[in-house]
């Protein structure tokens, strides 16, 4: 089985995911704190969530871009 950069970056990105998404990391948001109008943690881990979504689209497209070459 060969190993390509593509899925190397998704086993990146699912381990980042699960550091981002872990207690101690994820304690850092928890607080009393509010942005805009909203609580700082149900709005981080909306960003959080939006991000790897979108880090995720974004290298999935683009290892489509590549191979079709």
């Amino acid at each position: 089985m060969t190993s390509s950069p593509t899925r190397s970056r998704l086993v990146a990105l699912y381990a980042l995911a699960g550091l981002a998404f872990n207690f101690p990391l994820l304690a850092l948001w928890d607080g009393d704190q509010w942005v805009w109008g909203l609580p700082l943690f149900p709005l981080a881990l909306f960003v959080l969530w939006a991000g790897l979504i979108g880090l995720l689209a974004w290298l999935l497209e683009r290892s489509d871009d590549r191979s079709a070459r």
